[in-house]
Protein backbone atom coordinates (compact mmCIF):
# COMPACT_ATOMS: atom_id res chain seq x y z
CA UNK A 1 0.00 0.00 0.00
CA UNK A 2 1.77 3.28 -1.11
CA UNK A 3 1.43 6.62 1.52
CA UNK A 4 -1.16 8.17 -0.20
CA UNK A 5 -3.35 5.10 0.09
CA UNK A 6 -2.33 4.33 3.87
CA UNK A 7 -3.60 8.01 4.63
CA UNK A 8 -6.81 7.92 2.70
CA UNK A 9 -7.45 4.65 4.60
CA UNK A 10 -7.29 4.62 8.49
CA UNK A 11 -6.58 1.94 10.35
CA UNK A 12 -9.82 -0.84 10.98
CA UNK A 13 -11.34 -3.99 12.87
CA UNK A 14 -13.09 -6.13 12.27
CA UNK A 15 -14.68 -9.56 13.97
CA UNK A 16 -12.72 -12.42 13.21
CA UNK A 17 -15.94 -14.65 13.19
CA UNK A 18 -16.98 -12.63 9.99
CA UNK A 19 -13.42 -11.84 7.95
CA UNK A 20 -13.69 -15.61 7.16
CA UNK A 21 -17.41 -15.23 6.00
CA UNK A 22 -16.46 -11.67 4.17
CA UNK A 23 -13.49 -13.20 2.11
CA UNK A 24 -15.69 -16.45 0.57
CA UNK A 25 -18.39 -13.98 0.09
CA UNK A 26 -15.82 -11.39 -1.88
CA UNK A 27 -13.64 -13.90 -4.24
CA UNK A 28 -17.01 -15.69 -4.77
CA UNK A 29 -18.25 -12.96 -6.46
CA UNK A 30 -14.89 -11.52 -8.46
CA UNK A 31 -15.83 -12.33 -11.71
CA UNK A 32 -19.54 -10.16 -11.62
CA UNK A 33 -18.08 -7.62 -9.10
CA UNK A 34 -14.50 -7.07 -9.48
CA UNK A 35 -13.88 -3.72 -8.12
CA UNK A 36 -15.60 -3.72 -4.73
CA UNK A 37 -14.23 -7.83 -4.09
CA UNK A 38 -10.49 -5.70 -4.45
CA UNK A 39 -11.68 -3.56 -1.73
CA UNK A 40 -13.11 -5.36 0.54
CA UNK A 41 -10.56 -8.20 0.50
CA UNK A 42 -7.64 -5.74 0.83
CA UNK A 43 -9.86 -4.20 3.62
CA UNK A 44 -10.05 -7.85 5.40
CA UNK A 45 -6.18 -8.10 5.24
CA UNK A 46 -5.27 -4.72 6.84
CA UNK A 47 -7.77 -5.41 9.79
CA UNK A 48 -6.80 -6.06 13.55
CA UNK A 49 -8.70 -8.63 14.03
CA UNK A 50 -10.80 -9.42 17.23
CA UNK A 51 -13.39 -12.01 19.00
CA UNK A 52 -16.68 -11.34 19.43
CA UNK A 53 -15.74 -10.09 23.27
CA UNK A 54 -12.84 -7.68 22.27
CA UNK A 55 -14.20 -5.63 19.46
CA UNK A 56 -14.78 -2.02 20.74
CA UNK A 57 -18.61 -1.05 20.40
CA UNK A 58 -18.20 1.78 18.43
CA UNK A 59 -16.63 -0.32 15.27
CA UNK A 60 -18.53 -1.18 12.15
CA UNK A 61 -19.98 -4.63 11.61
CA UNK A 62 -21.94 -6.64 10.05
CA UNK A 63 -25.55 -5.78 10.80
CA UNK A 64 -24.38 -2.84 12.81
CA UNK A 65 -26.31 0.46 12.10
CA UNK A 66 -23.92 3.04 10.59
CA UNK A 67 -24.68 6.66 10.45
CA UNK A 68 -22.27 8.73 8.23
CA UNK A 69 -21.72 12.17 5.92
CA UNK A 70 -20.89 12.13 2.59
CA UNK A 71 -18.61 14.88 1.26
CA UNK A 72 -20.19 14.86 -2.15
CA UNK A 73 -23.32 15.80 -0.82
CA UNK A 74 -23.05 16.50 2.43
CA UNK A 75 -26.27 14.66 3.46
CA UNK A 76 -26.22 12.59 6.71
CA UNK A 77 -27.14 8.88 6.34
CA UNK A 78 -28.22 5.87 8.64
CA UNK A 79 -27.73 2.35 7.10
CA UNK A 80 -27.26 -1.48 8.72
CA UNK A 81 -24.84 -2.88 6.94
CA UNK A 82 -25.97 -6.63 5.53
CA UNK A 83 -25.18 -9.41 3.40
CA UNK A 84 -26.29 -9.37 -0.16
CA UNK A 85 -29.66 -11.46 0.45
CA UNK A 86 -30.63 -8.89 3.11
CA UNK A 87 -29.89 -5.81 1.15
CA UNK A 88 -32.82 -2.98 0.60
CA UNK A 89 -31.43 0.45 0.08
CA UNK A 90 -34.95 1.77 0.43
CA UNK A 91 -35.45 -0.03 4.12
CA UNK A 92 -31.87 1.52 4.92
CA UNK A 93 -30.53 -2.12 4.58
CA UNK A 94 -26.95 -1.29 2.44
CA UNK A 95 -24.85 -4.32 1.14
CA UNK A 96 -21.53 -5.45 1.84
CA UNK A 97 -21.22 -5.94 -1.67
CA UNK A 98 -21.42 -2.09 -2.55
CA UNK A 99 -18.15 0.12 -2.88
CA UNK A 100 -20.17 2.20 0.23
CA UNK A 101 -20.78 -0.99 2.04
CA UNK A 102 -17.26 -2.73 1.62
CA UNK A 103 -15.82 0.90 2.69
CA UNK A 104 -17.95 0.86 5.95
CA UNK A 105 -16.82 -2.34 7.13
CA UNK A 106 -14.20 -2.18 10.11
CA UNK A 107 -14.75 1.82 10.87
CA UNK A 108 -15.02 3.56 14.11
CA UNK A 109 -17.31 6.46 15.28
CA UNK A 110 -15.52 9.25 14.02
CA UNK A 111 -13.07 7.89 11.22
CA UNK A 112 -12.99 8.96 8.02
CA UNK A 113 -12.22 7.60 4.80
CA UNK A 114 -11.73 8.03 1.29
CA UNK A 115 -13.66 6.14 -0.57
CA UNK A 116 -14.23 5.45 -4.53
CA UNK A 117 -18.29 5.21 -5.29
CA UNK A 118 -19.55 3.51 -7.97
CA UNK A 119 -18.43 6.29 -10.74
CA UNK A 120 -14.79 5.59 -9.51
CA UNK A 121 -15.18 9.03 -8.02
CA UNK A 122 -13.36 9.30 -4.50
CA UNK A 123 -15.41 10.48 -1.54
CA UNK A 124 -15.06 11.25 1.88
CA UNK A 125 -17.71 9.22 4.40
CA UNK A 126 -17.25 10.58 8.10
CA UNK A 127 -18.78 7.43 10.71
CA UNK A 128 -21.25 10.08 13.03
CA UNK A 129 -22.40 6.74 15.09
CA UNK A 130 -22.97 2.93 15.19
CA UNK A 131 -24.97 0.62 17.31
CA UNK A 132 -24.56 -2.61 16.57
CA UNK A 133 -27.71 -5.39 17.84
CA UNK A 134 -27.24 -6.78 20.88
Amino acid sequence: MSKTEATKRPPIQMLESEAERLTDLAISVQDRLPEVSALLIQEIGRAKMHGADRIPADVVTMHSTVRFTHSASGKDYSYKLVYPKDADIAAGRISILTPVGAGLIGLREGQSILWPDRDGNERSLAITSVSRET
